[in-house]
């Protein structure tokens, strides 16, 4: 849309550009082409824009031809955009992007996000909508520039911190271009920035406990100026700090923002055991008939694919949705994928129903009450060698998640997950592809 433009849409409807919603709305064409050009929209993408406005981006968006997701929180402005933008592929939700569950948005396809965010709310919706349950393939914000440099920032430099850290994690972020506040209108009084955030790939992330990686560098950060041992001793009291960063080559005196993200990762996995290897688990291995013939270590069974035991426990709440985890980025096999509310091997002298029981325990830290036993799969090349009995239980939760096992979930109904599953099957595990419908019949 042009500055005419703009101005014309918005006296039609009547309003004024708000300053407590921090309306200011890009009339260049050119530089909002070039912005949605930053999604490389393809087939199979569903694309989300958050705080549209009058629709500056999002007539770009239309062109591009994907199915679109527009969540405005003005209600002055529900009625331009339904008119103009509303129809076949684009969907209107009047709402604050803060409130609004982008769960509801998995299986629609492969998520990429933009929005012209305002500066007051920027950093929650950047959390928000870059999370790892939600996983979306691109996100491209405009942001007011100090905060854009902040997360693009490098050690030792005073726009470097917690932020930085914790974001830089799991996404690679690039600043892409300054934007002058001539390119809106109002003109806001400080210059903006366009970036791109990106999923790094799983090997360039070193697995540690999340919450925990968060927990220090927040506490690292919380007074600058101290040393990050006197910090990380108030926050996490018990290991000993000192010999901690010794151990890591750090001065005593060392200050957070002289840590780059690799160091902040080895200080995380230095006081958090829980992601060592399981390859020393012992399985029961049975035979054909699902007779207990011996015990084997878990590596080895899966190396001689040798016929095993493992369990899936479906849970459902009193609504009648269910619960799904998404498995961690670093498991051995179907990393990242959806599954049941807990899967996992029975251990050797166990039967199905303590494995079961016990992997609820482990990996989402809940008590189950009934168990019931819902189908058996036969063991082959498609089950991995399994025997796997699966079993419906009820919670209301909440859960508490196994870091190293699984990345988290929520409860879905039934109709999104079929949905999801008829659109996008390689989102789940195998196993859950072919257990899910035996559940529900």
């Amino acid at each position: 849309m042009t500055l005419n433009e703009i101005k014309h849409a918005a006296a039609v409807i009547g309003m004024t550009p708000s300053r407590s919603l921090g309306q200011n709305f890009l009339f260049d064409q050119n530089l909002a082409r070039w912005i949605v050009a930053q999604l490389e929209i393809e087939p199979g993408d569903h694309v989300v824009e958050i705080g549209p406005g009058l629709g500056s981006l999002t007539e770009f968006l239309v062109e591009a031809g994907a199915p679109l997701t527009l969540i405005e929180k003005d209600d002055r402005l529900i009625g331009h955009l339904r008119e103009r933008f509303e129809g076949a592929g684009v969907e209107v939700v009047h709402g604050d992007a803060l409130e609004f569950d982008p769960l509801r948005l998995l299986g629609r396809g492969r998520l990429k996000i933009v929005g012209n965010l305002p500066y007051y709310v920027s950093t929650p919706i950047i959390d928000r909508f870059a999370d790892p349950l939600l996983s979306p393939a691109r996100l491209v914000f405009t942001l007011q520039r100090e905060l854009a440099e902040r997360l693009n920032a490098r050690p030792r430099t005073k726009d470097f911190g917690a932020m930085t850290i914790c974001l830089g994690r799991r996404w690679a972020v690039d600043y892409l271009r300054t934007l002058p506040g001539s390119v809106f209108h109002p003109a806001p009084k400080v210059e903006s920035a366009v970036v791109l955030l990106q999923p790094r790939p799983r090997a360039d992330v070193t697995p540690c406990d999340d919450a925990l990686f968060e927990r220090l560098v927040r506490g690292g950060f919380s007074e600058r100026r101290k040393q990050l041992r006197k910090n990380l001793e108030r926050v996490a009291p018990g290991p000993d700090w000192r010999e901690i960063l010794r151990a890591l080559g750090l001065a005593e005196t060392v200050r957070a923002e002289e840590l780059d993200l690799a160091t902040w990762t080895r200080l995380a996995q230095s006081v958090d055991e829980t992601f060592a290897q399981h390859g020393t688990e012992i399985f029961s291995i049975v035979d054909e008939n699902d007779v207990v013939i011996g015990a084997v270590p878990r590596d080895e069974v899966h190396a001689r694919n040798l016929r095993h035991r493992a369990i899936h426990v479906m849970i459902f709440n009193r609504a009648g949705e269910i619960f799904l985890q998404k498995r961690s980025m670093w498991k051995d096999r179907n990393p990242s994928q959806w599954d049941s509310a807990t899967a996992g091997h029975v251990d050797a002298g166990e039967t199905y129903e303590n494995a079961a029981r016990r992997e609820v325990r482990e990996e989402i830290g809940a008590e189950i009450g009934a168990l019931t036993p819902v189908c058996k799969l036969g063991c082959g090349p498609e089950t991995g060698w399994e025997f796997l009995q699966i079993y419906r239980a009820e919670h209301e939760g909440p859960f508490q998640f196994a870091a190293q096992e699984v990345e988290g979930g929520a409860y879905f109904s039934i109709e999104q997950v079929r949905a999801w599953l008829a659109a996008r099957p390689k989102d789940f595990t195998p196993i859950f592809r072919m257990a899910f419908p035996r559940v529900l019949a």
